[in-house]
């Protein structure tokens, strides 16, 4: 299986992909660490002895983009990991392990030995966000601090998940142009959906993105609700952050996040890519949260600095 439909969408994202990289306007190190999952790429950049900080992307895009906006000052405070998701878009290439067998959470810890990190910060957004939920409460001793951004928590059934995808997704990415990337960037997100629709790259990027990545690649990756003991135990060290105007959150994500009492901020004017969108006000309360200056942002409380 392959994670691109052709040879020219994968040569195109690619491309993007590192001019995108450039943006980021920090020094970075890249590296291919393999596994028996096959072979997972990771954007490294910040001082190599500051506090460990591993970054999930979502479905259907990649480190490049997710973090275009954060790793500038994400990377003044800690070493941050930017991972591409061994079956999603961006440069991890799957090998014959990654089957019905795959497993996120190995597959996490075998990036941490790669590393030799020991105990991380997590930060993921959308599925990235149910990655750190899950690592968190998998393997809570290999965890300081984890938060979710437009994301929820994992909780019920899966069954309304596909129809949910297509009325956000569709029919926008069933017809895959430049003017229907813009379309659906807008659908996205909330009030500041000029931080996408103003970037070229970033258009360009999310277009071959539309056009080539393969969503059946994916399929490994499974998604499995929580049980209410298994909410409680992460809701100590899990954060939320999320958009009001997120599709995703209209549709169950802030209900849910509620009804379990969650560590959880809502954003009124942001979207599906909050991180992006509030890009300052995230990057600092980010910092703030792993760094145990705010223990409790429900109910928008004031931060204390």
């Amino acid at each position: 299986m392959n994670n691109y439909r052709n040879n020219k969408a994968e040569s195109n994202i690619i491309r993007t992909y590192d001019e995108l990289l450039m943006q980021w306007e920090i020094p970075v190190e890249e590296f291919d660490i393999p596994s028996r999952y096959g072979v997972t790429h990771v954007i490294t950049a910040g001082e190599k002895t500051a506090k460990p900080l591993f970054l999930f992307h979502g479905v259907g895009d990649d480190s490049a983009l997710m973090w275009i906006y954060n790793a500038k000052e994400l990377a003044k405070h800690y070493r941050i990991y930017a991972v591409d998701t061994i079956g999603g878009p961006g440069k991890s290439k799957m090998g014959d392990g990654y089957n019905k067998d795959y497993s996120d959470v190995e597959w996490i810890e075998s990036l941490m030995e790669a590393f030799e990190i020991k105990k991380a910060c997590f930060v993921g957004t959308s599925h990235g966000g149910y990655l750190v939920q899950l690592f968190t409460l998998k393997r809570p001793d290999m965890v300081e601090r984890a938060i979710s951004i437009s994301g929820a928590v994992p909780c019920g059934s899966k069954k309304g998940t596909l129809r949910m995808m297509m009325k956000i997704f569709f029919p926008e990415a069933l017809f895959p142009s430049m003017k229907n990337a813009v379309k659906l960037l807008h659908k996205m997100s909330g009030d500041n959906a000029a931080v996408f629709t103003e970037n070229p790259l970033i258009v360009e990027h999310y277009y071959w993105l539309l056009k080539g990545f393969n969503n059946m690649a994916m399929k490994f990756h499974k998604i499995d609700p929580f049980t209410e003991d298994e909410i409680a135990s992460i809701r100590e060290k899990v954060f939320y952050l999320a958009g009001e105007k997120d599709l995703f959150e209209q549709m169950g994500g802030k209900q849910a996040l509620l009804d379990h009492g969650m560590n959880v901020r809502f954003y009124p004017n942001a979207g599906h890519g909050l991180n992006h969108e509030e890009a300052k006000e995230i990057n600092q309360i980010i910092v703030d949260i792993l760094e145990g200056n705010i223990h409790n942002i429900r109910n928008n409380e004031k931060i204390a600095r």
